[in-house]
C-alpha cells in the first residue's frame, strides 16, 4: 500500500512540473519575440521615413528621347533630390508626342528638340511651348550607306535625310558645305527643302524619311544625315563612323543646340529653372565629355 501511494505522488508530482513547463515562457521564446518585435518597429519606421521624404520633394516629369537626354537628365536626380526636387524622366522615341504631353500637361517640360523644330512645331500646331534655355550641341554627321567614301560620289545616289523642315534645312547645309550641292542665297536658311536646291551636279536622289526611322534604313541608302541622338542609339559613333561632319563654328552649330522645352505658363516655375541650372552645371559638362567623347558638346545658356 506504501508502494502505492509513494508511485501516485510521484506522478502527481511529474505531472505538475510538466504543466508548469508547459505553461512558463523559455528565454529563447523570449529573445525571437523582442527582435521581432524591434525588426517590425524598425521597418515601419524606415518605410515611414522614406514616405516623408518622398512627400517632401517636389517631383517633375520630364520627357525626352532615350539617348542622349535622358541619360543627361539621370546624371543630375541626386543633385535635384538635394535641392528638395524629386525627377522623373519619361522616355519617348519620336519628335511629336513628347511636345504634345508638354503642351497638354501630362510632363513638366521635355529635353529632346532644338529651337528651330520647336518654333516649327508651335507655328503648325498652334501651341505655345517655349525654349527654357540650350543645354547640349549633337553634331549632325554623314553615315555610309551602301557607299562607304565621300571620294567619286555615284550619279543618282540616294541619301537619306529627315522628313521635318528644319532638320532637312540642316541636313542640305552639310551637303553644301561637301560641295555636292548649292543652296539659294535669298532664302532663309533654316527654312530650306530639296525643293530649294540650285544645283544638284551628281544628280542626287533625296529619301525623305522620319529622323528615327534613318538608322534603320542605312542598308537601302547609299548615305544618310542622322540626328546626332539617333545615330548614339543605333550605336553610330561621329568619331569613328562618321564620313562628314558639322563644323563647330557652322550655322547648325550655333542654331541647333538642344533645349529644354515647357509650356507658356510654365516659363517661370522655380523647379525648372533649378533643373535648367542642374543641366548648366560643371556636373553635366564632366559627364558629356567622359561618355560621349565629343558626339555630345555642352552649350552655355543665354
Amino acid at each position: 500500500m506504501k508502494k502505492l501511494v509513494y508511485f501516485v505522488s510521484v506522478i502527481v508530482l511529474s505531472l505538475v512540473l510538466i504543466s508548469q513547463a508547459a505553461c512558463a515562457p523559455t528565454t529563447g521564446d523570449q529573445k525571437p519575440s523582442q527582435t521581432s518585435q524591434e525588426s517590425t518597429s524598425k521597418a515601419v519606421e524606415t518605410t515611414d521615413q522614406a514616405s516623408d521624404k518622398a512627400q517632401d520633394l517636389v517631383k517633375i516629369k520630364v520627357a525626352a528621347s532615350p539617348q542622349p537626354h535622358a541619360e543627361i537628365l539621370g546624371a543630375v536626380k541626386d543633385q535635384l533630390k538635394e535641392e528638395g526636387i524629386g525627377l522623373e524622366i519619361i522616355e519617348f522615341t519620336d519628335y511629336v508626342l513628347p511636345n504634345i504631353a508638354t503642351q497638354e500637361g501630362d510632363v513638366d517640360a521635355n529635353y529632346f528638340q532644338h529651337k528651330p523644330y520647336l518654333d516649327q512645331f508651335n507655328a503648325e500646331n498652334k501651341t505655345d511651348l517655349v525654349s527654357l534655355g540650350p543645354v547640349h550641341y549633337e553634331p549632325f554627321a554623314l553615315y555610309p550607306g551602301k557607299l562607304k567614301s565621300l571620294d567619286n560620289v555615284k550619279e543618282g545616289a540616294t541619301v537619306g535625310i529627315p522628313n521635318d523642315v528644319s532638320n532637312q534645312a540642316r541636313a542640305l547645309l552639310l551637303l553644301q558645305d561637301l560641295g555636292w550641292i548649292s543652296l539659294p542665297q535669298d532664302k532663309d536658311s533654316l527654312e530650306l527643302t530639296i525643293l530649294d536646291i540650285a544645283e544638284n551636279p551628281h544628280k542626287l536622289k533625296f529619301s525623305e524619311l522620319a529622323a528615327a526611322q534613318l538608322p534603320r534604313s542605312l542598308d537601302d541608302l547609299d548615305y544618310a544625315i542622322i540626328n546626332g541622338n539617333y545615330a548614339l542609339e543605333a550605336g553610330l559613333s561621329v568619331a569613328d563612323d562618321a564620313l562628314a561632319v558639322e563644323k563647330e563654328d557652322s550655322l547648325a552649330a550655333t542654331t541647333y543646340a538642344n533645349i529644354l522645352a515647357a509650356s507658356k505658363d510654365r516659363a517661370d516655375d522655380p523647379n525648372l529653372a533649378k533643373l535648367y541650372q542642374a543641366l548648366q552645371s560643371e556636373t553635366v559638362k564632366a559627364f558629356l565629355a567622359e561618355k560621349y567623347q565629343g558626339a555630345v558638346l555642352p552649350v552655355q545658356g543665354d
